[in-house]
């Protein structure tokens, strides 16, 4: 099975203080998502040259009152594979829960045994949505 490493995201209260900061560290912003649907921003930052190892700051423009005090701010480590399916019967086969099933092909989620949040995405175009996947619903937080 191939992995490859994608990204890790953090939740932030104030986007352009964070951004800052991580420039002053020497990153640069790779890519940006505005959803006006989700509210949210999505901001992808990477040293130079080394652009597949992203931060992805992930700011809520309704705001985030827990932030920083309920752990919230580091969100997951994210990982593409070339078979989601595959993978998640991989972890599911070795007592893996998959708190979020890939329904749509695409994305999934588990937790370490640190309770480590673990996104899983399909490398490239979604898979068709297949069962038993489309049917499962999904189980605790991610």
């Amino acid at each position: 099975m191939a992995l490859k490493y994608l990204h890790v995201m953090v939740r932030v209260a104030d986007l352009e203080k964070s951004q800052a900061f991580y420039e002053l560290l020497g990153l640069k912003e790779t890519r940006r998502y505005d959803s006006e649907k989700g509210r949210f921003t999505l901001l992808y930052l990477a040293p130079p040259g080394q652009e597949e190892a992203e931060l992805e700051l992930t700011h809520n423009w309704d705001g985030d009152e827990g932030l920083p005090a309920d752990s919230r701010h580091f969100g997951h480590l994210c990982y593409g594979v070339d078979d989601i399916y595959a993978t998640c019967k991989h972890l599911q086969d070795n007592g893996v829960l998959i708190n979020r099933p890939p329904h749509d092909g695409r994305m999934a989620f588990v937790r370490s045994p640190d309770n480590v949040s673990v996104e899983i995405l399909q490398n490239g175009d979604a898979l068709e949505p297949a069962e038993p996947w489309t049917s499962l619903g999904n189980t605790g937080s991610w």
